[in-house]
């Protein structure tokens, strides 16, 4: 899939994860875990998608949670992508502009390290079945894809998601990921005024039955009008 050059975006302090694309909580760690590790798994995550869906009480607790996660297992990458998403997010309520840039940045660089920590045992590591390796990069490209224009993280971001979508892996991911992917995907191409790959993604999504279809509807109208 190609991207033009990269378009100018307001600047704006939001973070569009992996929660609002409607994934479940059966997300992965980069090895099995303890049930009680689990559990804090998500009771972090569930603080990670009350602050996408705007609940902005929720974003210091969810960055709190992945850095304890993340701390306790440091070779993680699922846990270091979502400590570096959570972190980032933090520039969404900070009040002053440098304490703003300065958890973009910090979270930037936890992403950055989680990407750098894949191997190709990654691929094969799998919790509630997708592989650590495709949730890593997901998490990455919605952190990029998110963060201001002055970043300059977008190409980075749309490259991670046409590596994802490109991945033989996904086709034996779990259907709720699968769909995560393509909506985010759709969405890229309608905002990169590329509607027949926006048409082609989001019916991809529909025909597979996945439970953001009707995400999937309202983004078919919005090109149809």
């Amino acid at each position: 899939m190609k991207h033009p050059a990269q378009r100018p975006r307001p600047i704006e302090w939001r973070l569009m994860g992996v929660a609002i694309l409607g994934l479940s909580l059966g997300l992965l760690f980069a090895a099995p875990v303890q049930a009680a590790d689990t559990a804090s798994f998500e009771a972090a995550f569930g603080e990670f998608q009350r602050a996408n869906s705007g609940i902005d009480a929720a974003i210091d607790a969810a960055a709190e949670r992945f850095a304890v996660l993340s701390a306790a297992a440091p070779g993680d990458p699922v846990l270091l992508a979502y400590s570096g998403a959570a972190t980032a997010m933090r520039a969404r309520t900070a009040y002053m502009p440098w304490k703003k840039l300065g958890f973009a940045e910090d979270g930037l660089a936890l992403v950055d390290k989680a990407l750098a920590l894949l191997t190709p045992a990654h691929d094969a590591a799998l919790y509630h079945g997708t592989p650590a390796s495709l949730e890593t990069r997901f998490t990455a490209a919605n952190t990029y894809l998110a963060l201001p224009a002055r970043f300059n993280r977008h190409a980075r971001g749309a490259k991670l998601l046409d590596d994802v979508l490109a991945n033989p892996l996904l086709a034996s991911a779990p259907l709720p990921f699968r769909g995560a992917v393509w909506l985010r995907a759709g969405s890229e191409a309608i905002a990169d005024k590329r509607p027949d790959d926006a048409r082609r993604l989001l019916q991809q999504l529909l025909s597979s039955g996945a439970p953001q279809a009707a995400n999937a509807q309202a983004k078919l109208k919005e090109l149809a009008s």
